[in-house]
């Protein structure tokens, strides 16, 4: 069971300004087909998740925020920089010491999207890029070329790149997210922070070996209840691979907090991989200190 004194850090959670979150999954709403998705879904990814958190008559949605942080014990959490959103100000006048910034970008944006790096990392110190690949639009693979001036622009300002991989839960192709795709990026990039998001399934013991090859690929369990955490990165966090497993949730996007911790008991981690998982791995890649 994990200890309940362990201040968490979450490395993917959501700051909702209004009720309806729907404009978190706009970006890619032009990939899908599929009826179910783009007339019924809340989120695109709905089919797989049960009791999405409801935020309805809540005036305060930051501050409801920080609230569920608290009851959980998570002491900071990674969101996502958007440019010119009130979020950043909220955060940083009232929370500053509560949330720190990865910005997501389309690579699809050229040297546009370097240039918007740049300002978020001099303005408000941006700790990662993220990406999802499936979602960009056009799709960009995970080794296509376009994504090769983010990962410099990552290793020039020494900050992590926060990659989904695996099949998407989005009803949308899944080529560009294939592990084995990381073998070449890790390749060319040795000094690149590599932070796979999302679950790396169906390629998971995949993402196990090639963090066995390279010193600076990660794995976050983002969009996983913890009941559902791939056997293999149970194992690998257990013998090898403790300094290599981050935590993340996926609230409220998906999951809540309380399903998050109330699985998060039945987790086969051994003693000495809690406060990494948790806390001290996160710290380390993101350079919190």
């Amino acid at each position: 069971m994990r200890p309940r004194d362990i201040p968490v850090i979450d490395t993917m959670l959501g700051v909702p300004l209004k009720e309806d979150r729907s404009d978190w999954f706009n970006f890619f709403k032009p990939l899908l087909r599929d009826k179910e998705s783009l007339s019924q879904f809340s989120m695109p990814a709905q089919y797989m998740f049960r009791n999405i958190p409801n935020a309805d008559g809540i005036d305060d949605l930051p501050g409801w925020t920080v609230s569920e942080m608290d009851r959980f014990g998570i002491a900071k959490a990674l969101i996502g920089y958007v440019e010119g959103s009130p979020l950043n100000d909220i955060v940083r006048d009232r929370f500053a010491d509560r949330f720190f910034f990865d910005m997501p970008v389309d690579p699809n944006g050229g040297v546009d999207v370097i240039r918007a790096i740049r300002r978020a990392h001099a303005e408000v110190g941006i700790k990662a890029i993220s990406v999802f690949p499936c979602g960009c639009v056009p799709q960009v693979p995970i080794n296509d070329k376009r994504m090769w001036p983010v990962y410099t622009t990552a290793c020039e300002l020494d900050i992590p790149v926060l990659v989904n991989v695996g099949v998407p839960g989005p009803r949308v192709p899944m080529a560009p997210q294939h592990v084995e795709l990381v073998d070449e990026v890790c390749y060319f990039f040795p000094e690149l922070k590599f932070v796979m998001r999302h679950g790396a399934e169906p390629w998971e013991e995949l993402a196990v070996k090639l963090m066995l090859k390279y010193p600076n690929l990660y794995y976050s369990t983002s969009a996983f209840a913890p009941k559902h955490y791939p056997k293999a990165i149970i194992d690998f966090a257990n013998t090898r691979g403790a300094d290599k497993i981050l935590y993340a949730g996926y609230f409220p996007m998906g999951l809540s907090l309380e399903r998050i911790f109330t699985d998060m008991d039945a987790v086969p981690f051994k003693d000495h991989v809690w406060p990494k998982f948790l806390h001290e791995n996160a710290r380390r890649v993101f350079q919190l200190d």
